[in-house]
């Protein structure tokens, strides 16, 4: 479904933010300067960095963790903070699950408080990058909503100059991350109650006389099923499919 991108040396949100490939590729120590907890799985991790050189939305990082007797742990985590607030506070703010077993994920939830100190480097990748300019159909399931609440976040703040909607899949309300952060632009579907993702909760937004001008740029993140399914609705539903980009995970 993805083709393969590869990113110029420099791009930029029109009119706001520029990002520079070559400060990506450059460790750097970040302080974790509050934790917040999201749901019984998941929790927000904000991070001080002082060299932060912007992101676009959907962007994600590299972090690294070292023990004493130096083995090394990195996972790629998506960038949920709005560019505009990065770029005043030099604070980026990451939500992941709790994976079992996981020894990035396992250490943050459990060990890492505020204070303590981690190596980052990014952002990276450019094709899952909305630049802001185009309309925006977004899916997201469980944490699969973290990239597409940068969009969201940036998308408010920018001022809404195009259409942008997000449907975001949660098993309960009690599982739902950000739960308070969603407005009209937002259908939230609750398979506990509702079942998984159908093709009616797309017909609203899919049909002819529904349609935005230059139609939308589709954006999935969620676990491979999750991925799947969801891009097949949308091309069914008439979405072309060399605009579906999709990021999955697990």
């Amino acid at each position: 479904m993805t083709d393969t991108f590869v990113p110029p040396t420099r791009f930029a949100v029109p009119g706001r933010i520029a990002v520079s490939n070559r400060a990506a590729a450059v460790w750097q120590r970040a302080t974790v300067v509050e934790i917040r907890r999201e749901t019984p799985a998941a929790s927000t991790f904000r991070l001080k960095v002082p060299d932060w050189q912007g992101h676009l939305p959907g962007q994600h990082l590299m972090l690294r963790l070292t023990a004493p007797d130096g083995y090394v742990a990195q996972r790629h985590y998506s960038i949920a903070s709005a560019p505009q607030d990065a770029e005043a506070s030099g604070e980026i703010e990451l939500t992941l699950d709790h994976v079992p077993g996981g020894e990035v994920s396992g250490h943050l939830h459990t060990v890492a408080r505020v204070g303590d100190t981690v190596e980052v480097r990014g952002p990276l990748s450019g094709f899952f990058a909305w630049p802001g300019d185009r309309p925006a159909l977004l899916l997201g399931a469980g944490s699969g909503v973290v990239p597409l609440m940068s969009m969201l976040r940036h998308w408010r703040k920018a001022g809404p100059s195009v259409p942008l909607r997000l449907l975001v899949s949660a098993r309960t309300p009690a599982d739902l991350i950000y739960a308070d952060e969603y407005g009209d632009e937002t259908r939230v579907i609750l398979t506990g109650t509702e079942g998984r993702l159908a093709a009616g909760h797309l017909a609203p937004l899919l049909s002819p006389s529904s349609l935005p001008e230059g139609g939308w740029e589709a954006y999935i993140c969620g676990s491979n099923g999750f991925a799947e399914h969801a891009s097949r609705l949308l091309v069914a539903a008439g979405q072309p499919v060399d605009r579906v980009r999709i990021e999955r995970f697990g």
